[in-house]
């Protein structure tokens, strides 16, 4: 079962993750920000302190995911899809699309778990115009989002903290 969670910046999406996967065993967060500055750091180590005690094994992986080693019908909470989107653009050995990397990443991720959670951003709403590199990274993110929401079972959009279900059904 593979459930997508999208919205916008501190809206409970990673909270909605984490409940979906109670009860679950063999629980696998991927975790793909990378460490850069002071905040980053400050986002990743309150996440870890949120999942202190859920059972979660983190594994770091901020790019490649489709070589991620995982154990067979595990579950897995991918955080967040929009920093693995990022990190695939612009990488330093590859400058192209990453849609079918991270597409085939997350193919992996599903034929290795019994429950996948991906937690994703709501990019390109604000209609602020920018950069022509962030342009074409809103771009490859709707992109992604759409076509994971068409492989997904279940699309979920948390605004204030509130599950709206757009596909499928929440089980918590």
């Amino acid at each position: 079962m593979t459930t997508l969670i999208t919205g916008g910046a501190k809206c409970g999406k990673s909270r909605l993750a984490e409940e979906l996967l109670e009860g679950f065993g063999n629980k696998i967060y991927i975790a793909t920000m990378q460490p850069y500055g002071e905040e980053a750091h400050a986002a990743i180590e309150r996440h870890r302190r949120i999942r202190a005690g859920k059972g979660f094994e983190t594994i770091e992986k901020y790019t490649d995911i489709d070589e991620t080693e995982l154990p067979r019908d595990c579950s897995i909470l991918l955080e967040c899809m929009a920093n693995l989107c990022a990190n695939e653009m612009f990488r330093y050995d590859v400058i192209n699309d990453p849609t079918e990397r991270i597409m085939r990443g997350i193919m992996h991720l599903q034929n290795c778990s019994r429950e996948l959670v991906i937690v994703t951003n709501n990019v390109g709403s604000d209609g602020i115009i920018y950069s022509p590199e962030t342009e074409k990274y809103i771009e490859v993110m709707g992109r992604v989002n759409a076509l994971t929401a068409d492989i997904a079972d279940n699309v979920a959009e948390c605004v204030y903290g509130v599950p709206v279900v757009l596909k499928g059904k929440l089980c918590c």
